[in-house]
């Protein structure tokens, strides 16, 4: 392959290039591309290649780099010239204070979510000095997003939702024209015409209901996942063994045979080279081709992730980031014991920390430097692309890396993921929606501090362990169960409890339990159900039609129309007779009839009220019954007669 590439390109060892081999690759097949992908990696490990360039071909073709800041704002292809030249150079000012990842977000929230929206709807905009109105209409339109919603029969639509991070846009264009403001002070013939009202308020850029929206969603997370971390645990380690028996017995098997293992049948390639198989490839009885060596592989780096998260509560960056040189060494200075250190390398924070290895932890990571080990006792030396910075990292001998085509990769953050998400599938944990319980890397880290602090290690220590600059942020998980609430709540009830009467704690005997559930058995009433509360008398002796408490169905109307028809018979005949008690008592019944039957349609019209019954001198038109002391009550008490009529009684 060199000669070919001297015989092409001219000259020798050390005139070849980065884009020579580039082009030989985009020219060859895809079984030629593994002699170019060593010829590629032997030259950077001569040095022919410059330092900051990837460690493989596929990296290099796969991974961008970084971009500068005037690339960065030329992808949103802003028309306004001074503008665009007036973010570049904004953002060239901040970009040796901020990291890449920090610099590529302000740039679209310059660029995309502030200029080019502006210019979009305001065609032919010259100034950063917006209008009243122009400001309103911006803050309304980044307020929501438009997003494609898969439908359930396919089609995709659109769909207006709030956007999570609109205060954090309006954050930095406020923070855009304050630092603008502030410039002109100190070159006012740089900046200072620039220097303009800001058009977003402090109010618009408040975030405390956000965080506490965030902050509870989090809480309920760690509280729904923190229960099943040991099933998900035994359910890696469960798939990691019987992913390495059916390698061990693939292995076992000679070429083309078939052989048995948990159950299945399977047939062993007949050669390494068929359909570019390895020896450990299998096919099953229907014909599927089953790569027993690579889901070993991956049940492996699945235990070993969920392993040493739980046990260390770092990020994925820092996983990631873990190499041979880690693991060290500390001695005691009171006692002369050796204790084994993890070192995890600054990360999000900038700051590196040292984590305490325990027993569990020390049989995980040795089985992981076991397995990465060279035959050479070593571990490769491997790059690492950060995602966050657009960089590659110098060779390092990396714990997380395997090889891939006889090149040492570092593991993806996807990868790791996907190996989550299929034990998460093996497990069968499922939500309280019925959907799988998914697991993120972040989990595991809020689930060890939470764990930690839940069992008593002080707020102060579990801040330096998780590697957080405020203690706030670690309080924050604290709260996840409140357990000072919790016991002052417990200590509340036991001293209420201590005050009152034992008999009031005493178990229920079978004569009170057969009285509470006659209770409920005696509400059933030909015209519903009474309302009454339990251990409470009827207030009405069973005149359930005057009664307010009465829950009228909907299939008992026709059964009230019936108590009308009688009632008015029976106060056309009291009348006719001269009963005046007669007749004042059903048309009180009436009224009452009257109330349930608008409760029974869904009416809020109140009782229907009686004003005046002709021949009847006890009752004055301008008195209104009341359920507990009506004129009726009164009439009863002075001629001493019964509380109901017969009609009553229903």
């Amino acid at each position: 392959m060199l000669a070919q590439l001297m015989v092409a390109y001219g000259g020798g060892i050390q005139d070849i290039q980065v884009g020579d081999l580039l082009s030989l690759r985009a020219n060859s097949s895809r079984h030629r591309s593994r002699p170019i992908q060593l010829v590629y990696g032997w030259l950077c490990d001569l040095g022919q290649f410059p330092s900051d360039v990837p460690g493989s071909l596929f990296h290099l073709q796969s991974r961008g780099l970084q971009a500068t800041p005037a690339q960065l704002v030329d992808r949103y292809h802003l028309q306004y010239q001074p503008v665009r030249d007036l973010i570049v150079d904004y953002l060239t000012e901040h970009q040796t204070a901020l990291d890449y990842n920090s610099l590529e977000r302000l740039s679209t929230a310059l660029g995309l979510n502030f200029w080019a929206d502006l210019e979009r709807h305001h065609p032919g905009i010259t100034s950063i000095d917006l209008p009243a109105d122009v400001r309103t209409a911006f803050k309304a339109r980044i307020a929501t997003k438009t997003v494609l919603r898969r439908q359930s029969d396919g089609t995709r639509i659109e769909v207006t939702e709030p956007r999570v991070s609109a205060p954090a846009v309006l954050q930095n264009i406020r923070s855009f024209y304050l630092d603008l403001a502030q410039w002109a002070l100190d070159e006012p013939e740089r900046w200072g015409r620039w220097a303009v009202p800001c058009p977003i308020s402090s109010v618009d850029t408040n975030v405390q209901k956000l965080e506490r929206q965030q902050k509870s969603r989090a809480d309920q997370r760690t509280r729904e996942r923190l229960p099943y971390l040991p099933v998900l645990f035994s359910t890696a380690e469960r798939r990691l063994k019987e992913a390495r028996e059916r390698l061990n017995a693939v292995h076992a098997a000679p070429l083309g045979s078939t052989f048995t293992v948990l159950g299945k049948t399977y047939v062993k390639a007949r050669n390494p080279s068929e359909y570019g198989s390895q020896p450990t490839t299998a096919y099953e009885v229907g014909g599927r081709r089953m790569l027993l060596g690579s889901k070993e592989k991956r049940a492996f780096w699945t235990w070993a992730t969920i392993e040493i998260l739980r046990h260390t509560g770092i990020r994925i960056e820092e996983l990631q980031e873990l190499s041979h040189h880690s693991i060290i060494r500390y001695t005691m200075p009171t006692t002369g014991e050796v204790v084994p250190l993890l070192q995890i390398a600054p990360s999000k924070t900038d700051q590196e920390r040292l984590l305490l290895i325990s027993p569990e932890l020390a049989d995980v990571l040795s089985a992981v430097v076991s397995r990465v080990r060279g035959p050479d006792g070593a571990v490769p030396l491997a790059r690492r692309y950060d995602i966050h910075e657009n960089v590659w990292s110098p060779p390092m001998p990396l714990l997380y890396q395997w090889s891939v085509s006889g090149e040492s990769r570092a593991i993806s953050k996807n990868t790791i993921v996907r190996g989550l998400d299929k034990v998460i599938e093996v497990s069968g944990l499922r939500g309280k929606d019925g959907e799988p319980l998914r697991y993120q890397p972040h989990d595991f880290r809020r689930i060890f501090i939470t764990d930690a602090i839940l069992n008593g290690l002080p707020p102060h220590i579990a801040q330096v362990i998780a590697g957080h600059d405020n203690i706030g942020t670690t309080m924050g998980y604290n709260a996840i169960y409140p357990g000072a609430a919790i016991e002052a709540h417990r200590a509340f009830i036991a001293r209420r409890r201590a005050l009152r009467s034992p008999e009031k704690y005493r178990a229920v005997t079978p004569e009170e339990w057969d009285e509470f559930l006659g209770h409920f058995e005696r509400r059933k009433l030909s015209l519903g159900d009474c309302g009454r509360a339990y251990g409470t008398d009827c207030a009405h002796e069973h005149a359930c039609v005057r009664c307010p408490v009465l829950i009228v169905g909907d299939d008992e109307r026709p059964r009230l129309v019936e108590i009308r028809e009688n009632l008015t018979d029976r106060i056309a005949e009291a009348e006719r007779e001269g009963w005046i008690g007669d007749v004042w008592g059903g048309a009180f019944s009436e009224s009452f009839r009257r109330r349930g039957k608008n409760r029974s349609t869904g009416r809020s019209t109140g009782p229907q009220i009686v004003t005046g019954i002709p021949g009847c001198p006890f009752l004055r038109p301008d008195r209104t019954p009341n359920h507990h002391h009506s004129d009726a009550d009164q009439l009863r008490r002075r001629r001493g007669s019964r509380s109901h009529t017969a009609s009553d009684r229903v």
